[in-house]
């Protein structure tokens, strides 16, 4: 059986030089990576759910699923999977909470998640706890997906997918309660563009309280933060059917 778990290692927000590419991260919990199984790609192979855990590295729930070869993995746990339950992963799968299948196999309609976009690599769209994607239609070799954002987008329809929505919808109400807690979760202080000085941002400087003085706001290198961010010439571009609501 392979390993699980393994220390996760802080890189505390930098990079290989040793300087700071992704701000307000560090100090977090020493705590251990799971192994999920995106890909499911252990196929016709049916497997007994023996654990729904609590993964601190993800918001969603994981379940330990023990293959009838003796081979444990962890997937994401969609909601109302319970221990004991049987899953498998195949194109002969049934329509069932938990299953993977190919898209093409799937019916309009049914709610989807950990959905590959390139088959064969894993799934990497609609991971988070509580989110889900709607099989909208199937057309010449792709399935139209409309995703949580109301973004209608297609995906080819050889890739995986996992039946039903994933649990740990009230996640999005927890109260952290204390600093101190964001700072075991690794998460920094974030200051405010408008309380630094011009030198440090460019919402920064001014007399007293003032407003950002500028058409837009910025980041703190000095990219537009609000409005059409995305790149003009994106290869995905040609994926997206309809944008998301604003």
């Amino acid at each position: 059986m392979r390993k699980l778990k393994t220390i996760k290692k802080k890189q505390s927000g930098r990079d290989v030089s040793g300087r700071v590419s992704v701000r307000h991260q560090g100090g977090e919990h020493k705590r251990f990576l799971r192994a999920i199984d995106f890909r499911r790609d252990k196929k016709n192979i049916t497997g007994k759910v023996v654990g729904i855990e609590y993964d601190p590295n993800r918001t969603s729930d994981i379940a330990l699923i023990q293959y009838d070869d003796g081979e444990k993995r962890y997937i994401l746990a969609p909601e109302g999977l319970k221990l004991n339950d049987i899953v498998i992963s195949g194109a002969q799968a049934d329509l069932k909470v938990g299953n993977a299948m190919p898209l093409s196999q799937i019916p309009i309609g049914t709610f989807v998640h950990n959905i590959e976009i390139t088959p064969g690599r894993g799934g990497q769209m609609a991971r988070s706890a509580g989110t889900s994607a709607a099989i909208a239609a199937h057309e010449d070799g792709y399935v139209h997906l409309r995703l949580p954002s109301k973004e209608v987008r297609k995906v080819r329809s050889s890739g995986f997918a996992t039946i039903g929505n994933l649990g740990n919808i009230d996640w999005k109400n927890e109260v952290i309660g204390s600093a101190g807690r964001k700072r075991h979760m690794g998460i920094r202080p974030t200051v405010r563009g408008v309380a630094q000085n011009p030198r440090s941002h460019p919402h920064g400087g001014g007399e007293g309280r003032t407003g950002i003085g500028m058409p837009g706001p910025k980041t703190y290198r000095g990219r537009s933060a609000v409005g059409k961010t995305r790149r003009k010439n994106k290869y995905s571009n040609k994926c997206i059917l309809q944008r998301r609501k604003k």
